[in-house]
């Protein structure tokens, strides 16, 4: 489980005009027309072509858990694609994001500062600029920590030396232990 990946896209989803379809036939049905066939579909999951034909017919209705759980992934992941453009693009340019998180955060700073990890409950807007990079790092394949990092970043940049205008000297923000983490756009 990715949580920085999962909370990004979350973010995205709220933008969503229509919800995905909820039905396992009617998930099936869209994966089938999304990659043109059943046998892709039935690559896709895992499962033989004759039992994707049946869920499009509607003779099965109800999958296994684990199958239940690999079609719903693939159906969100595909789902309104120029919507889902629109707001990371619109994220990324215009609105920035906004990361409401509980974690144990810490910084390095020169000697004489305290710069313990605390446990801190923040809600920040991150400029677009940071938006933009968790999308690009996003779709690039980042890890999880990478994606960790670049939110680290802006937290120092945005929350901690508040623009320029306060902790000019501090080094590094650690980002551990999180309790919670969502994004909104």
């Amino acid at each position: 489980m990715s949580l920085f990946g999962d909370g990004l896209d979350a973010a995205v989803h709220k933008a969503f005009t229509r919800p995905a379809p909820k039905s396992a036939p009617a998930q099936m049905r869209y994966l089938v027309k999304q990659l043109k066939g059943t046998k892709a579909a039935a690559q896709l999951l895992r499962i033989s072509q004759r039992t994707v034909e049946r869920y499009v017919k509607d003779q099965i209705k109800k999958p296994r858990p684990d199958l239940a759980a690999r079609l719903e992934g693939e159906v969100k992941k595909r789902w309104q694609p120029q919507i889902r453009a629109k707001a990371r693009q619109k994220a990324a340019t215009t609105g920035g994001i906004v990361i409401d998180t509980r974690a144990r955060i810490g910084y390095t700073a020169p000697i004489g500062t305290t710069d313990e990890d605390r446990l801190r409950h923040l809600t920040v807007a991150l400029p677009p600029r940071y938006a933009a990079r968790l999308f690009d790092a996003q779709e690039a394949g980042a890890t999880d920590q990478q994606l960790q990092q670049i939110a680290a970043e802006a937290l120092k940049e945005v929350y901690f030396q508040d623009g320029g205008r306060r902790a000019g000297q501090l080094e590094e923000v650690r980002f551990a232990d999180i309790e919670h983490l969502e994004f909104d756009l």
